[in-house]
């Protein structure tokens, strides 16, 4: 593996610790696609750093078990937006 993806590799596990961002937000953080950073954590880390590997999986998994909670969070604003702009409020 080439040094700039290992180090790459390293900064997104470390940053997704720090501020137990998603995915997508590390994506857009780092500039790079969200395939790239989930091939990087699931799949390049575990061989660079194995706790550092379980601690990242550990906020990915509870990321991935609150989605439904943040998508019906985000579903109820963009209808309270809608509704306000329907009746010119």
């Amino acid at each position: 593996m080439k040094a700039h993806i290992e180090e790459r590799t390293i900064q997104i596990a470390k940053y997704i610790i720090d501020k137990k961002s998603t995915v997508r937000e590390a994506a857009k953080h780092f500039g790079i696609s969200k395939s790239t950073v989930h091939k990087d954590i699931t799949q390049r880390l575990p061989y660079l750093n194995k706790i550092l590997a379980r601690e990242t999986r550990k906020i990915l998994d509870e990321n991935k078990s609150e989605r439904h909670i943040r998508g019906g969070i985000a579903t109820r604003h963009k209808y309270k937006r809608d509704e306000k702009n329907a009746f010119g409020n």
